[in-house]
């Protein structure tokens, strides 16, 4: 069956190219219908357009809101062309049919993205008639075209001058698809962002939503996910206003894997604890080395030397531009890293990463400009997918203060030992539990993590550390159950401890460290990371 288009209904918010779109419609014989700003903005261009009120005898009123939703606008488009009992009712409404919709959508998502936006300039940008529109051409699509996408415009225009007029349907269908898909986004992304607007009100734990959407647009096709047998896709939620891998800028590079990004963000998510000059290296989901210094080529260097072997193929986050110093450092002898995001990069510094040999062609740089703590966005949330279903929860942007803080033995920390337990407890929320990180002054000099065992990850810190780890402090993302832990960290050198505590045997693991002298600091919170 044949299904020329004879009239088309165009009312658009993104006006790119609908000018040319609609010219092309109307020397091919297409009537047009249009709205609003679209319909001044076609026959201002002086294409034959007739607005939507006159056709329907009914004005737009109330700023707009009320102008599309019309019987003899839905009607025209929802109509089955081969139900005889429809086509009466066309005739007898006067009622013509729609063959074409061309809408887009009000910019919800790039509103709410702003920052400071209001929530009446918010809600005003909810569009109504549109989905209405776009869902009554797609569910009719088999007779209707729906085209909600200024690419596809060449699409439909070359395919009705191939089939006289038609877009046959296999067109018709893959144009339905995607406009199912673009209304699912955009009501996910208005569940969304009214489920922040309340979580940003700080209602209590447990009050969430009976139901939740998380809808995204796709950024990048990967070649394969964690590994080479698995499909993947990398999907951007445009609400999102904090600077993020989905945010930044590649200026460099292979294409990003799957695997960059999930280690770009949880190295990103640690650099973003610190206002100093500080460098994340990061591996598997795990900084393996961290460290803040004077300057950033110093805090690099340091970081690096966390542990230099685990390094090797990792990424770094930066929280300075990274300047020549730290550019040669990297390029120097052996090293090599996946990616490397940072708020900027310094002129020279980025033509020696992507000049020279072994680097250029295969560095990712990320520019992702400034970004502190302050910048993160508290009402967002974690979700983790699991067969079935996914669990939501706050992030864990918990940090804890001079006043949370409780010397629990008899020997007091030293302000020197202070500091370097705060930035030990920094780095521990994010490796993997079992997690235990030895820190010198401000650098990591081993972590152990995601072990079974607490005392394993001890272990493993403390051999990572080596010799370094005299005189070092440790910090755990969750109680000791036994005294066990802390014996291996004091045997291997560690100076001071943090801990949350929490365990029915926490006198047991104070016992010990007093029989040593060594101080311990509980902070009462645990942050475990799965």
């Amino acid at each position: 069956m044949t299904i020329r288009i004879q009239r088309a209904l165009v009312s658009v918010s993104d006006k790119t190219g609908i000018e040319n779109f609609a010219r092309m419609l109307t020397q091919m014989g297409v009537e047009l219908l249009s709205t609003g700003g679209t319909y001044k903005a076609i026959s201002e261009a002086g294409i034959t357009v007739r607005e939507v009120s006159d056709y329907t005898g009914f004005p737009e009123m109330m700023n707009g809101r009320v102008k599309s939703l019309h019987p003899k606008i839905h009607g025209g488009i929802l109509a089955l062309r081969d139900n005889d009992e429809h086509v009466a009712a066309m005739g007898a409404h006067d009622i013509s049919g729609i063959d074409l919709v061309v809408v887009n959508l009000y910019p919800f998502e790039e509103t709410v993205a702003k920052s400071g936006v209001s929530r009446p300039d918010a809600v005003e940008q909810i569009d109504i008639g549109g989905p209405s529109m776009v869902r009554s051409a797609a569910k009719n699509h088999k007779f209707v075209g729906i085209v909600t996408d200024p690419s596809d415009y060449g699409r439909v225009l070359d395919a009705m001058e191939q089939n006289d007029g038609d877009l046959g349907m296999k067109l018709r269908r893959e144009l339905a698809v995607k406009a199912f898909g673009l209304t699912a986004r955009y009501d996910a992304a208005i569940s969304r962002w009214m489920f922040d607007q309340e979580v940003a009100e700080d209602l209590a734990p447990g009050d969430f939503a009976d139901s939740f959407s998380l809808a995204g647009v796709k950024q990048l096709e990967m070649r394969y996910g964690e590994n080479p047998h698995q499909k993947a896709a990398f999907y951007r939620y445009t609400a999102n206003c904090e600077p993020s891998v989905a945010t930044a800028e590649v200026l460099n590079g292979k294409a990003l894997s799957y695997n960059n990004i999930v280690d770009i963000d949880a190295c990103l998510a640690l650099a973003k604890e610190f206002a100093e000059p500080f460098v994340c290296v990061a591996k598997h989901n795990n900084p393996c080395g961290a460290a803040a210094a004077e300057t950033i080529e110093l805090a690099l260097e340091q970081a690096w030397a966390g542990d230099p072997v685990s390094a090797f193929g990792s990424v770094l986050a930066f929280t300075r531009p990274v300047n020549l110093a730290a550019a040669v450092f990297l390029v120097d002898g052996n090293r090599f890293v996946e990616a490397i995001i940072a708020p900027s990069f310094d002129d020279d510094a980025f033509e020696l990463l992507t000049t020279k040999p072994k680097w250029g062609k295969n560095v990712r740089l990320l520019s992702l400009g400034e970004f502190d703590a302050a910048g993160r966005d508290a009402a967002d949330i974690e979700l983790k997918k699991v067969v079935g279903g996914f669990l939501l929860q706050g992030r864990d942007l918990k940090a804890a203060a001079d006043d949370e803080l409780k010397v629990v033995t008899k020997t007091q920390p030293t302000s020197e030992q202070l500091d370097s337990l705060r930035f030990a407890e920094k780095v521990g929320k994010h490796v993997k539990s079992n997690a235990i990180v030895f820190v010198k002054g401000t650098r990591v000099t081993g972590v152990g993590a995601g072990q079974m065992s607490r005392v394993d990850s001890t272990y493993l810190a403390a051999r990572k550390s080596g010799e370094e780890a005299q005189g070092t402090v440790m910090a755990s993302d969750a109680f000791f159950p036994f005294p066990d832990g802390v014996e291996t960290a004091m045997d291997a050198g560690v100076t001071a401890i943090l801990q949350p505590g929490g365990s029915m045997r926490d006198q047991a693991v104070i016992d010990a460290c007093d029989e040593r002298n060594v101080p311990m600091v509980m902070t009462g919170a645990r942050h475990f990371r799965h």
